[in-house]
C-alpha cells in the first residue's frame, strides 16, 4: 500500500517563519513537522511514500533524499502547476502504480504533511476494508470546526453529508475531516487528470451524489492542523503536556519540578532552572541563572547568564544573550537575540535577524527575516491583536473592532492596502462613511491603505450604504468600502466591504484580504502608480433619477399619504427629502441632519424613539410612520394607529400586499423567518425558499435564484429591478406604493396576520461545546423532518424550531413559533433542556 504526503502547502499563515522553507519544514519540538508523519507512517508500516511537491520543494527533497536515512522509500513529484488536493494526487498516478510488480493498482493512503497527528493509521485501514469503502475520511472531533470540513456520519460510518468550511450556522457536527484519506483505485479514476479538482469540494460530494461507499473513521487519537501561528504554539504546549505521542530526541531526566529531553552533547551551567517540561537540543547550552519554563531550545542554540524562557520555542543555531527574556515568543534559526532583550507574548522573530541589546518587542509583533533592531528600539505596532485577530479577520463581510485601539489608523491602511492588492493596481473603489469623527479618520487611512497598492478611490464621503451599492452597481468600480459606529456598540466602528457587484463581499474574497493582511508583504505601488482620489459630484443626481424610475409615482401621488419619517440623525437625511419631494406626500420628518454623536441608539433610546414617531403618527393622524437605521438599511414602522409593527409580522404584511399586486413565481425568505410566509404564498401560487439568515444569502437569492421578491426578518427587503441590497429608503417608498396599490394601511392587514406566537432566546453554550452540541441535535432530528440551511430547524404540524449557534458569542439562538402558545412553549422547554443535557 502506497502513501501519499501532501507537501506543496505556502505556509502563508505561518509567516514569517515560512517566508524561506515550506511549510513542511517548519520545525515542532527539533524536527520539521513533516518527519513527525514519517515517523507515524514507518510505525504504521507504510514505508512506501510518493511525496508531492510545489512550493520549495528542494528544501524537502535535500533534508529527506530517498527516505533510507529515516527507514523508508520516499519518491518526489513536483507540480508546476496547482491541481488542487485530488488533483495533484492524480498527476502521481505514474509514481504511484508505474512500479506495481503484479500490475494491479493499489489503495493509497492520503496524508498531509503539515499536520501533528499520532492517529493509529492501521485501525483506520482496518476499518476501511471491514467496510469495504471506495473511500474512508479519517474524522476527529474538534471544539471549533469552523476553519475545517464538517462531516455527518451514520451510525455504521457511512458519511451522509459533507460541508467544507462552514460558518456556525452551518456547523451540524463537531466531527472534522482531517485530510488523511485511505481511497481505492477507482476512485482515483474518478479525478480528471491535470485540472485543478478538490477532495472536500468537488471528489467527496460527488461521490455522495452518486452514493458510492464513503466512509469516516472517527478517530479519537490527537490531530492538530499547524494552520497559524496561534495553532504553532498551541501544539508544541501539547507536546510538552504529553497530549500527543511523537518521537523526542534524547533522553528523559525527571526533576521534582520538571522533565527536561535532553540531546546529545548539552551542557547547562550552575544554578539552572527547569519549570515544567523542557526539550534541548543537541550541542545546545544554557548559561547559569537561566530559567526554561516549557519551552523548546533547538540544537546549537546558546543561551547566555541569566536567560529567562517561558513556553517559548527556538530554533536551531540561534544565539540568546546574557539575561534575555522570551515570554511566549518563537525565535527561527540562526538568530541572534542581544543581551538583556525582550520578546513578550506571540512575538514571532524569523531566521538571520539581530535583536540588539535591551531592545523591546512588543506582543504580538513578527519580524521578517534578515532585519536588525536596534539596541534600545522599542519595537512596536498600535495594533491590539487580541485572539480574534488572530482567529479570523472578518465577520461575514465585515472587519469590526473598537475605534483607534484595535481599529487603529495603522491597521486600516494595511487593511485597505490588503483589499487594494488583491483588487490589482489601476482598478477603482468606492468609499463612504457615516458622519463620527473616528469613521472618518478610519476611512481616510482604509483610504490611504489602496492608494498605496495603486487603486484609484472615489469616495462618496457621508453617503449611506444603499448608494454605494447603486454606484457599484454602475460597473465602474471594482470594490466597495463603507466606514461606520457599529449600531450595536458605540465603541466599536466597522469597515464594511462590497465586491464589485455591489454585494456584500463573499467570503472567498474576504480569506484571500486576510491572507494578504496576515503575510503582510503585499506589493505596493511605484511612486508614479500610486492612486488617485476623486470625489464625484453627480451620484445624488443619478440615483435619485433611477429611484423614481422603480416606482409607481402617480399611484403614490393620488394617494396622498401622511408619512412620519424619523432619519435617526444618518446619511438618508441628505438624499432622501429630495426623492419624497417628487411623491407629494405629506412628509412629517424628524432628526433628518447628520449628528456624529448621535448616530448609536442604545436599546432604551430606540424604544423611546419608536416611542416617540408612535404619539406623533396617532396624534397627527397620520397614515404610517418609519424608522430608518443610521446606515439606512433597514427600517422599523408604526402603523396608522401608532403601534409598533415587529420586524417578522411587517414581513408577513409586505409579502401580503406584494403578492396581491405582482405577479410572482418564487419569493426568498430567511431560514428563521415566519410560517405565515408559506401561508400567504400559497394562497397565490407562489413558491418560497429559505435562505441562511445574513444579507449577503438574500442577495444571492435575488441574484443567482431569480426570485421575485426577498423579504427578510430584520427590517430590510430587496426588491427587483432598482438595488441588489437592501436600501431603506426604496423600502419605503415600495411600501407605499404597495398600500396605495392595495388601498390597504398596515394596521388592517396586522388584524388579518398576527396569528403566530414566536420564541426567540439566546441560550449559554461554551465555544468547545457548540460542536458536539450540533451533533447531538442532528442526531436526535435525523427521522424528523427538518431543514439544515443555517442551523438546525425541525418542523412539525404549524409548529417548528430552529437552533442556531451565534457567530460571535458563547451562545446558541433558539426560535419557535407556532400558532398556539402552550405548543411553542412545550417545544422550547423540551429541546433548551436537551441542549443542557448535550452540553454536559
Amino acid at each position: 500500500m502506497k502513501t501519499v504526503i501532501m507537501a506543496g502547502g505556502f505556509g502563508t499563515r505561518l509567516r514569517p517563519l515560512t517566508c524561506n522553507l515550506p511549510k513542511p519544514m517548519v520545525s515542532i519540538a527539533n524536527k520539521p513537522m513533516m518527519e513527525h508523519i514519517i515517523n507515524l507512517l514507518k510505525k504504521n508500516n507504510l514505508k512506501d511514500i510518493v511525496a508531492l511537491l510545489f512550493f520549495q520543494g528542494e528544501e524537502i527533497k535535500n533534508y529527506f533524499g530517498d527516505g533510507s536515512k529515516f527507514g523508508v522509500k520516499i519518491e518526489y513529484v513536483t507540480s508546476t502547476e496547482d491541481y488542487g488536493t485530488a488533483g495533484s494526487v492524480k498527476n502521481a498516478e505514474g509514481q504511484l502504480y508505474g512500479g506495481s510488480v503484479s500490475g494491479e493498482k493499489e489503495r493509497v493512503l492520503v496524508i498531509s504533511g503539515d499536520v501533528l497527528t499520532d492517529i493509529d493509521l492501521s485501525k483506520a485501514i482496518d476499518f476501511h476494508v471491514q467496510n469495504k469503502a471506495s473511500a474512508t475520511l479519517v474524522l476527529s472531533r474538534l471544539e471549533n470546526p469552523l476553519s475545517y470540513g464538517v462531516v455527518i456520519t451514520r451510525e455504521d460510518g457511512r458519511i451522509s453529508r459533507f460541508l467544507e468550511k462552514p460558518t456556525w450556522g452551518e456547523v451540524f457536527s463537531d466531527t472534522v475531516n482531517t485530510g488523511i484519506y485511505i481511497l481505492e483505485p477507482e476512485v482515483l479514476e474518478k479525478i480528471p487528470f491535470k485540472r485543478e479538482f478538490d477532495f472536500s469540494k468537488d471528489l467527496f460530494p460527488l461521490m455522495l451524489k452518486e452514493n458510492e461507499k464513503l466512509y469516516g473513521f472517527i478517530s479519537p487519537d490527537y490531530w492538530r492542523d499547524v494552520g497559524n501561528l496561534d495553532e504553532y504554539s498551541k501544539a508544541h504546549q501539547d507536546i510538552l503536556e504529553g497530549k500527543v505521542k511523537i518521537e523526542i530526541e534524547g533522553n528523559l531526566l525527571k526533576r521534582k519540578e520538571a522533565m527536561i529531553w535532553v540531546g546529545k552533547n548539552v551542557q547547562v551551567g550552575q544554578e539552572v532552572e527547569f519549570e515544567g517540561v523542557a526539550i534541548l537540543g543537541s550541542n545546545s547550552d544554557i548559561g547559569s541563572r537561566s530559567k526554561i519554563s516549557n519551552s523548546v531550545v533547538g540544537e546549537g542554540v546558546h543561551c547566555g547568564e541569566g536567560v529567562n524562557m517561558n513556553r517559548s520555542v527556538v530554533w536551531k543555531d540561534s544565539f540568546i544573550g546574557n539575561q534575555a527574556t522570551l515570554m511566549e515568543a518563537v525565535v527561527s534559526f540562526k538568530t541572534i537575540i542581544g543581551e538583556e532583550a525582550t520578546l513578550l507574548e506571540n512575538s514571532i522573530v524569523s531566521d538571520n535577524c539581530i535583536i540588539g541589546s535591551r531592545a523591546k518587542i512588543s506582543a504580538n509583533v513578527k519580524i521578517w527575516p534578515g532585519k536588525e533592531v536596534e539596541s534600545g528600539a522599542i519595537l512596536s505596532t498600535s495594533l491590539v491583536w487580541g485572539e480574534k485577530w488572530n482567529r479570523e479577520l472578518f465577520t461575514d463581510a465585515k472587519v469590526s473592532g473598537l475605534g483607534n485601539l484595535e481599529l487603529t489608523p495603522e491597521f486600516a491602511v494595511k487593511l485597505g492596502a490588503a483589499f487594494g492588492a488583491i483588487l490589482g493596481k489601476g482598478t477603482t473603489v468606492v468609499t463612504s462613511r457615516d458622519a463620527g469623527k473616528t469613521s472618518r479618520m478610519t476611512n481616510r487611512a482604509v483610504i490611504c491603505g489602496l492608494l498605496s497598492s495603486g487603486v484609484n478611490v472615489q469616495d462618496l464621503r457621508t453617503l449611506p450604504i444603499p448608494v454605494v451599492r447603486y454606484e457599484l452597481k454602475s460597473g465602474r468600480e471594482q470594490g466597495g468600502i463603507h466606514v461606520r459606529s457599529s449600531p450595536l456598540d458605540d465603541k466599536i466602528i466597522d469597515i464594511i466591504f462590497f465586491d464589485g457587484n455591489g454585494q456584500d463581499l463573499p467570503t472567498s474574497k474576504a480569506k484571500a484580504v486576510e491572507r494578504f493582511f496576515f503575510r503582510e508583504d503585499f506589493r505596493r505601488a511605484s511612486m508614479e502608480d500610486v492612486g488617485q482620489l476623486d470625489f464625484p459630484q453627480r451620484v445624488i443626481e443619478y440615483y435619485r433619477n433611477d429611484f423614481l424610475k422603480g416606482i409607481d409615482t402617480e399611484a403614490i401621488k393620488k394617494s396622498e399619504f401622511k408619512v412620519v419619517i424619523d432619519y435617526s440623525y444618518g446619511g438618508a437625511s441628505e438624499i432622501f427629502p429630495s426623492i419624497l419631494g417628487a411623491l407629494e406626500c405629506d412628509i412629517i420628518s424628524l432628526n433628518a441632519y447628520l449628528d456624529p454623536k448621535r448616530l448609536v441608539r442604545k436599546e432604551e433610546e430606540e424604544i423611546q424613539a419608536l416611542h416617540r414617531l408612535s404619539t406623533i403618527v396617532k396624534s397627527l393622524k397620520a397614515d404610517v410612520g418609519f424608522l430608518l437605521d443610521p446606515g439606512a438599511e433597514k427600517i422599523s414602522t408604526v402603523d396608522e394607529k401608532g403601534e409598533f409593527i415587529s420586524a417578522d409580522l411587517l414581513l408577513l404584511i409586505v409579502t401580503s400586499l406584494f403578492l396581491s399586486s405582482n405577479k410572482a413565481q418564487k419569493i426568498a425568505v430567511p431560514v428563521v423567518a415566519s410560517i405565515g410566509v408559506e401561508k400567504i404564498a400559497s394562497e397565490y401560487g407562489v413558491k418560497v425558499i429559505r435562505v441562511r439568515n445574513d444579507h449577503l444569502a438574500m442577495m444571492d437569492a435575488l441574484s443567482s435564484l431569480k426570485v421575485d421578491f426577498v423579504g427578510g426578518t430584520k427590517g430590510g427587503f430587496i426588491f427587483p429591478g432598482f438595488q441588489l441590497g437592501a436600501d431603506a429608503m426604496f423600502n419605503v417608498v415600495k411600501l407605499l406604493e404597495l398600500m396605495a396599490r392595495a388601498n390597504r394601511k398596515f394596521g388592517n392587514l396586522r388584524e388579518e396576520l398576527d396569528r403566530f406566537y414566536r420564541i426567540t432566546e439566546e441560550i449559554p453554550c461554551d465555544w468547545s461545546k457548540k460542536g458536539q452540541v450540533m451533533r447531538e441535535l442532528i442526531l436526535y432530528t435525523e427521522k424528523f423532518k427538518r431543514e439544515l440551511i443555517d442551523g438546525v430547524r425541525v418542523l412539525y404540524d404549524d409548529s417548528w424550531i430552529l437552533v442556531v449557534p451565534d457567530n460571535r458569542k458563547a451562545n446558541l439562538h433558539i426560535y419557535v413559533e407556532a400558532m398556539d402558545k402552550a405548543i411553542a412553549e412545550k417545544l422550547f422547554k423540551e429541546y433548551v433542556k436537551k441542549i443542557e443535557e448535550w452540553q454536559k
